[in-house]
């Protein structure tokens, strides 16, 4: 009887040919699956097969079984972990192909090929007993098979001539560590937290931690050019710097003149700043993120900027293509005062700024009477209703997603570095979780990293001590970055030292209130997220202040509120939970001062929580249903809490997966599913807006920098929005991200369009403004 071993030949690396062993495809996928009960290796093997054809690679056979392992995710979640050790099998293949069998000759191989630091190889070659033995390969099984595929695809070092990697998952992990410490103990105490999953540094610190290239940070921020052509052309050679060495720009825009003013030197009129916008989308999309990333910005305007609704304009898919710029994002930054003219239904008076340049710079009760002063003196360019223009920039939220709403009077009144008359924060960043000064000589920078909070769950209730212990560590290889850091402006090498701010976020929210079984919408929820705000924000105080106390203060900390006695919950008003901590902590900060001058900062944590295998930052779950995408095509898995509830009921089965798959991912028409368990799972569309924004609200006051906050609307319209976010920023909120919709094309069905007439924008609006508690979408 002819077997497949006779007819089907697959060739090895070495050029040789040898029969498919079928029994050796099954013991190899059987040993990766051990201790995974569920999966059926014999299955996997048979459907590798199927797949091959004769004369394949060792290679495409190993790739085609990872695959068959991932394409039965949906059907099992723990297929998952099976395709993720099969990929590390797979990887560890490609290292041992450069010769390299442990960390110590991954790093000296990768120096030789001049991808490692000088440093970071004398360090390992000095202590390379200690560190190999300190390589745990079997942390590697933590991973699921698409965060350790999004690690192999790029985040590894890799060979420059075959692009093969150079290092293994746990090399990686450890080489990061390696570059950011002092000692042995120090660097394998980073790793075995990092190797843990319980917390990550944001991509860049991950990408060139340990290379010759330490730019780690994520963030820069840049103040408005001055209203001169050598300035614009300044700000645009910064930002294609930064974006070069794979920074997120945020850049203001305020100082530009409007379309129309008078230029002085010529007699002649301005273009205003679309033109100059124009060319700022063309550097952005023509200099990515070192090769690695596409290279992303937001440009930031003044509500009272004359060019406002041209601006609300930029990200449109339809009018004049010379007037719009497809790659930058724009946010507005609102100062109270429009806000309080929204709600009054006044009218609200357009500036120009080269009329009235000190306006960028002043905020709150200056802002106010520096403003009414100018209006008062009939200064201004024009006046619109201001439920007009507010209307607008609610439209450009629910067309496109973009135009983020920030606000500038909050984000300065709650910000540390703000005590000074001439310290300013004058934007947010790329995804509105930075809140630091800026000036024409500072570029403000931030670097990151997330607890994953869904990791320290324990039993019932949160594991505070080890908690406590994760955000030490986190502050002070935070804190490292900014010594070792790569600057690649001037501007941004003189604000990172004088300051020193870090931004310590988390993931994993929606994976605490699943482990807990808390609605995300419920008063407990409200309360555990406020408590563990408190908990990460007070371990960080103490240990900048800890590293004040050893290494000084940051030399910009006399200008810091915190120099007056002021800390984050002293600006909001309120009393905090852990009393004897907090008093404690201000005699210590009295006697050392700070060694950063802000610590916490959550950021959207699309890759890492990936990486981590948790839910994204402090979101809900968008669906139970994820499409994850990568090279070797794209899979669908259902949520594993979701999954695990379906088994204990009886209900995971084909026929229930398609009805899921049906409903976009919600469970709510599963009535044999128990009313609780539905009410758990619902997804960010089926929760109330209202809960979103009042979590971020009672966290407010344990977050120096902001949030990344996205809302979700699946049908916006002008009157829901409205009412949402004058609800956020009467809440406190610093800064709102994203709207998100969905679909596009209901989107614009539901969506007041500006074919239709101002009257009923104007109703939609007031209807919502002179009646918050009725709004749908906060309910």
């Amino acid at each position: 009887m002819t077997t497949i071993q006779d007819t089907m030949r697959v060739r090895k690396r070495s050029g040789d040919t040898e029969p498919v062993d079928v029994g050796k495809i099954i013991r190899a996928v059987a040993r990766c699956a051990t201790g995974l009960p569920t999966v059926e290796p014999r299955r996997v093997a048979t459907k590798t097969i199927n797949g091959l054809y004769d004369g394949a690679t060792t290679e495409e056979l190993d790739r085609l079984s990872i695959q068959t392992a991932a394409e039965l995710v949906s059907e099992e979640p723990e297929y998952s972990k099976l395709a993720a050790r099969l990929l590390a099998a797979f990887i560890d293949k490609e290292v041992r192909g450069h010769g390299v069998h442990s960390f110590s000759q991954s790093i000296s191989t990768a120096h030789e090929l001049g991808l490692i630091g000088d440093d970071t190889a004398t360090f390992v070659a000095t202590h390379a007993r200690k560190l190999d033995d300190a390589i745990d390969h079997d942390a590697d099984r933590r991973f699921e098979y698409f965060a350790l595929r999004t690690v192999h695809d790029r985040y590894l070092l890799r060979h420059p001539n075959s692009r093969t990697a150079l290092e293994r998952p746990q090399y990686w992990l450890l080489r990061v560590a390696c570059g950011l410490s002092h000692t042995p103990a120090e660097a394998i105490r980073f790793y075995r937290l990092m190797s843990s999953l319980a917390y990550l540094p944001s991509s860049p610190t991950l990408f060139n931690s340990g290379t010759r290239h330490t730019q780690m940070s994520s963030c820069y921020l840049l103040d408005s050019p001055r209203d001169e052509l050598e300035s614009i052309y300044e700000r645009y050679g910064q930002v294609a710097r930064l974006s070069k060495f794979a920074g997120g720009i945020g850049i203001q825009w305020s100082r530009i003149r409007s379309r129309g003013a008078l230029i002085r030197g010529t007699n002649g009129h301005s273009n205003g700043i679309v033109p100059w916008l124009r060319t700022l989308d063309s550097s952005v999309a023509a200099v990515n993120q070192g090769g690695r990333r596409k290279g992303a910005a937001c440009v930031y305007l003044e509500t009272w900027h004359p060019d406002i609704e041209e601006f609300l304009e930029l990200r449109d898919n339809t009018g004049e293509d010379a007037r719009r710029t497809h790659n930058l994002n724009i946010a507005n930054w609102i100062p109270d005062e429009f806000m309080r003219r929204v709600e009054a239904d006044a009218d609200w008076s357009l500036f120009d700024p080269d009329e009235l340049p000190e306006l960028p710079d002043l905020w709150g009760k200056a802002f106010d009477q520096a403003y009414r002063a100018a209006e008062q003196a009939g200064r201004a360019v024009r006046t619109v209703r201001a439920r007009d223009l507010y209307a607008k920039m609610v439209r450009t939220l629910a067309q496109t997603g973009n135009g983020w709403m920030t606000f500038k009077d909050t984000a300065n009144r709650t910000c540390n570095q703000t005590a000074e008359p001439g310290n300013v924060v004058h934007l947010s960043n790329l995804c509105t979780e930075i809140l630091e000064v800026t000036s024409d000589e500072e570029t403000a920078v931030c670097n990151l990293g997330s607890v994953n909070l869904g990791a320290h769950v324990a039993g019932d209730d949160i594991d505070w001590v080890r908690l406590r212990e994760t955000v030490r560590t986190a502050v002070t290889f935070l804190d490292r970055v900014i010594d070792i850091n790569y600057c690649p402006t001037e501007e941004a090498g003189r604000s990172n030292p004088r300051w020193r701010p870090v931004g310590l976020g988390v993931m994993g929210l929606q994976d605490v209130f699943f482990k807990l079984r808390l609605p995300f919408d419920g008063d407990a929820a409200r309360e555990l997220s406020t408590r563990i705000a408190e908990e990460v924000y007070l371990t960080a105080l103490e240990t900048s202040a800890d590293l004040a106390a050893s290494a000084g203060a940051h030399p910009a900390y006399a200008q810091t509120r915190a120099a007056r006695g002021d800390l984050q919950p002293d600006l909001w008003g309120v009393t905090p939970e852990q009393s004897d901590r907090w008093a404690a902590l201000r005699t210590r900060v009295a006697e050392h001062g700070l060694r950063n001058s802000l610590l916490i900062a959550i950021a959207p944590t699309a890759t890492i929580a990936s990486i981590a295998g948790c839910f994204e930052c402090i979101e809900p779950q968008v669906s139970n249903v994820f499409k994850r995408e990568t090279l070797s095509g794209e899979f669908l898995q259902l949520n594993g809490y979701l999954v695990t509830e379906l088994k204990k009921h009886g209900l995971w089965d084909a026929t229930t997966r398609d009805r899921i798959k049906r409903a976009d991912g919600s469970v709510q028409g599963l009535t044999a599913l128990p009313a609780e368990s539905r009410e758990l799972f619902r997804t960010a569309w089926e929760l109330p807006q209202r809960a979103l924004i009042d979590l971020a609200a009672a966290r407010g006051p344990y977050i120096d920098q902001s949030q990344s906050l996205n809302l979700f609307v699946a049908s916006p319209t002008i009157g829901k929005l409205s009412s949402m976010y004058r609800y956020a920023w009467a809440s406190g909120l610093k800064t709102t991200y994203y709207l998100r919709s969905r679909p596009a094309t209901r989107i614009q069905q539901a969506t007041v369009s500006t074919a239709i007439p101002a009257g009923t924008d104007d109703a939609a609006v007031a209807c919502s403004l002179e009646n918050p508690e009725s709004c749908e979408a906060c309910q």
